[in-house]
């Protein structure tokens, strides 16, 4: 557990450090781009992600699963990278199809083939990213892994500066930016890896029966999930793509936006999720249930409620939030980004409980649940997003922002009710603590800024007003975690914990400030 507490902690410095980074990122470039840029990338760079899985045909999570189990199989690698180097000549084969045929122009509209390959290689490259963070993850390299990227992200920050700052931020110069940071992430995971495994002398060779026998191994595991695979895929591709060609570039860039801020809001959590998923994988592999109930008891309604303390202030603050990241060319980002600020709040109910159906093997129900809620999804998305003429009502970034937040709450739900059977614990208690801590905070922040409110106006002092508010935020919800830790999913002497181990440090602090 030492262990799993010191990967968490490697892997959390390094979302604060990207927050950071993603904060400033973020109000640089919605800014240099404009709507209209931000939205073409936005819609392209979704694109790419919602249709790799499909050639790598949802291998990703089989693969993590059985090296975490397996870790000293070096030939279950070796398969894998076959399958990796198979989807990106897939992938690229696919582009130039299109673009020859003429599908280009329905499938990526008002976009040119030069954006549509670079944005290719942009996912090709987050799919490398990941199958390399699944692989140190896998092997305890965590900590190495996260330095790395702590370092890249940071010269890449320095980069973009310098981009922004001598006007030459435009859609071109910032693909090329994102791709090539992308490049040099890979690179140096890749060095990480092989300095422990020594991945480059390894023989990489399989036998025809090897072969085979992997094939066998992830058809088996995967293909329960292939359908929903596909069918996530065009329903995710459709929800922009009719936001693309009833709302526009525009409201592609409003959505884009308040995706990207969700994101962020979702980065304390999501540094948890492949280490918990590692962690059930190998006590499913023990047949350890016990292990297996204990982590979901433990960490489920704590990281609920990290990502929810984010996220509702996040949506209370939706509109200083909006201004900062976008400045007004985004001012009608403002429902949207409200809206889609809760949306990480279920993302971490959803990773966390899917990789309780992923480490038992139980694909198909995970596969089952989905398929029918994304189904309902599509005709809603339609309605919300066409034109009155079409019979829509025509709500562009804000519909689809209310689609996706709904849907993800029903679906995790759904998700979590069969998990806790799984498991036989409670499913009402579980869903109690997410209406009582989404209460909670949710008058936290609103009254937190009810208070500073009165004190200060938004004119001038936009900053000064979202720090004050989240400080205040802050206190409330600490006083909340004191007098209530089980809203929290922590107990007194969790709290009793920290502050035992708080108070060497505080003592150290004062003994330092009286020595100066």
């Amino acid at each position: 557990m030492s262990s799993l507490k010191k990967r968490y902690a490697a892997k959390l410095s390094t979302n604060l450090v990207g927050m950071i980074i993603g904060v400033l990122t973020q109000s640089i470039i919605p800014r240099g781009l404009g709507p209209t840029a931000y939205g073409d990338f936005s819609f392209l760079s979704n694109f790419f992600s919602q249709v790799l899985p499909l050639f790598t045909l949802g291998t990703d999570t089989a693969f993590y699963t059985k090296l975490c189990q397996r870790q000293d199989e070096f030939e279950l690698l070796s398969f894998y990278a076959r399958v990796i180097a198979m989807s990106i000549a897939g992938i690229f084969t696919f582009v130039a199809i299109s673009e020859f045929t003429g599908a280009s122009h329905t499938l990526w509209i008002h976009q040119t083939i030069f954006f549509v390959c670079f944005a290719a290689g942009w996912g090709v490259l987050n799919m490398l990213i990941n199958m390399l963070t699944m692989i140190g993850d896998a092997y305890c390299l965590t900590v190495s892994i996260e330095i790395s990227r702590i370092i890249i992200r940071s010269i890449g920050l320095c980069a973009i500066v310098f981009i922004f700052f001598t006007n030459h931020l435009t859609l071109t110069s910032f693909f090329g930016y994102e791709c090539g940071i992308r490049i040099v992430i890979v690179i140096g995971f890749l060095f990480v890896i092989n300095r422990d495994r020594r991945l480059f002398y390894q023989h990489w060779k399989l036998s025809r029966h090897q072969m085979k026998n992997y094939l066998s191994e992830f058809y088996k595991y995967t293909h329960p999930l292939f359908v929903y695979t596909v069918i996530g895929m065009v329903l995710g591709i459709l929800d922009r793509w009719m936001l693309q060609k009833f709302g526009g570039s525009v409201q592609q860039g409003f959505f884009g936006l308040s995706f990207q801020i969700a994101t962020v809001c979702f980065l304390f959590t999501s540094a948890m999720t492949s280490l918990i998923t590692r962690e059930f994988s190998i006590a499913y592999g023990k047949n350890d249930m016990a292990s297996v109930a204990s982590l979901f008891r433990r960490y489920l309604p704590l990281f609920f409620s990290v990502a929810a303390f984010f996220a509702c202030f996040a949506s209370v603050q939706a509109d200083i939030i909006t201004r900062i990241f976008g400045g007004r060319q985004f001012a009608g980002a403002f429902l949207p980004v409200m809206i889609m600020a809760l949306y990480p709040i279920h993302q971490t109910y959803g990773q966390l409980v899917g990789a309780i159906f992923f480490a038992s093997g139980e694909t198909k129900l995970y596969r089952n649940i989905l398929i029918f809620f994304n189904s309902l999804g599509l005709p809603f998305s339609y309605v919300i997003l066409a034109h009155s003429e079409w019979f829509g009502f025509r709500q562009a970034a804000t519909g689809l922002a209310i689609k996706f937040v709904i849907l993800q709450f029903l679906s995790v739900n759904s998700l979590l009710f069969f998990s806790t059977r799984l498991l036989k614990l409670s499913f009402i208690k579980y869903l109690g603590h997410q209406v009582v801590c989404m209460g909670c905070l949710g008058a936290a922040a609103l009254f937190s800024e009810a208070i500073i409110l009165q004190i200060v106006t938004l004119k001038g002092n936009v900053i000064f007003h979202f720090v004050a508010s989240g400080l205040l935020y802050t206190g409330f919800v600490m006083t909340l975690a004191y007098l209530w830790p089980v809203i929290f999913g922590l107990s007194r002497g969790d709290i009793a914990s920290f502050i035992d181990g708080s108070l060497p440090y505080l003592s150290s602090l004062k003994r330092f400030g009286g020595a100066a």
